[in-house]
């Protein structure tokens, strides 16, 4: 095999393995909500909003120290090591039976978050500095794995326990996933080539960890926890905000928030091409203005606006003396009253997208 074939061998298997890790890493979004939901367990907000988390922060504080050992060693022992780990916690997810070992579980599969800084320095190192923007663009198309989990979880899980029949049959999901990132690490480790950076090997961890004196660094870790960051809180976010507050179904909330991580993870690789045509800081700045723009619109909340409509006098003034469900009395005049149609609810029925009017004629 050539190497331009196993750079596009691994370039395609990294991004495959970094969708399959996101999809896992975003698990609890749609897993917890369904399990508060249909009332398995009983978790307070707080406690959700941890549950939620704790698997974010796993696999961000662990991508430096994966960074390096990827690094050092190379990107297909580290992939694959890291997809063996990730699989076990997920795996024994499906096992437990309280708060802590749901946390402590959750604690365990964050590692899978830690795939994007393997895949990073393993794709780049096949490729030259002129088209390692189109290259790590397509690798971050991975992103959509967490489309994968938000569309398909909440399918799974309705096939899984026969529609809400057999609650218990929840816990395969998390099995399910385990057996994906086993069957991945096999693929991955079969069908790619180890390449490792160039005098990689000959530096010390310390020296690897030079680039943190640059302020640049730490200014370009600012971006990325603000771009990425807000785009995995919101990932998490959406699927319980759109049930709690517009009670819609767990599938359709996953469908709309697949509309979300869908669009941004395919967006990354014209976003890579972008950066190497046009320069990085121009496709940043219109990324942070267009973002801005999108999230104010978000921040926007649920609401209704009613019109009384015309104003309705009686026919002589006086002191309402007698209602009931057919009329209403006004001194010694009755009128009787119209019967009105129950209005639908929307929180639960169905899904309002646009401003509905209605009629607002009094009873009358």
């Amino acid at each position: 095999m050539s190497e331009r074939s196993q750079a596009y061998t691994a370039l395609a298997m990294s991004t495959l393995a970094f969708t399959l890790c996101f999809a896992v890493w975003t698990l609890n979004g749609v897993l917890v909500t369904f399990l508060v939901e249909n009332g398995l367990f009983r978790w307070d907000t707080a406690q959700i909003g941890w549950l939620i988390g704790i698997p974010v922060l796993t696999g961000s504080v662990m991508r430096l120290p994966v960074g390096l050992l990827t690094d050092r060693f190379g990107g297909r022992k580290v992939y694959t090591i890291l997809l063996l780990l990730a699989a076990l916690p997920t795996w024994l997810l499906g096992s437990v039976h309280d708060y802590q070992g749901f946390l402590f579980a959750s604690l365990g599969f964050g590692l899978s978050g830690a795939a994007f800084a393997v895949g990073i320095a393993y794709s780049s190192v096949w490729f030259s500095k002129a088209r390692q923007g189109t290259a790590l663009g397509i690798f971050g198309a991975g992103n959509a794995g967490s489309a994968i989990t938000s569309m398909g979880a909440p399918l799974l899980l309705k096939k899984l326990t026969a529609g809400g029949t057999n609650l218990e049959a929840w816990r395969m999901l998390p099995k399910i996933y385990a057996i994906v990132l086993l069957v991945m690490a096999v693929a991955f480790f079969l069908f790619t080539q180890e390449k490792k950076a160039e005098g990689a090997k000959d530096r010390s961890f310390a020296q690897m960890l030079t680039p943190l004196r640059n302020v640049r660094v730490w200014r370009f870790g600012l971006y990325y926890f603000l771009v990425f960051g807000c785009f995995v809180a919101l990932a998490q976010w959406l699927i319980p905000y759109y049930v709690g507050v517009y009670g819609m179904s767990l599938v359709m909330a996953g469908l709309l928030a697949s509309l979300f991580s869908l669009p941004s993870g395919l967006i990354r690789a014209a976003g890579g091409w972008m950066s190497d045509r046009f320069g990085a800081r121009t496709v940043m700045y219109w990324t942070f203005g267009l973002s801005i723009f999108a999230c104010a619109a978000l921040m926007v909340p649920r609401m209704s606006i009613e019109s009384p409509g015309p104003s309705v006098l009686a026919q002589i003034g006086g002191v309402v003396t007698a209602v009931s469900a057919e009329h209403i009395t006004v001194g010694d005049t009755t009128y009787p009253l119209r019967t009105k149609g129950a209005e639908p609810d929307t929180r639960n029925d169905q899904m309002l997208v646009f401003p509905r009017a209605g009629s607002g004629r009094p009873p009358w």
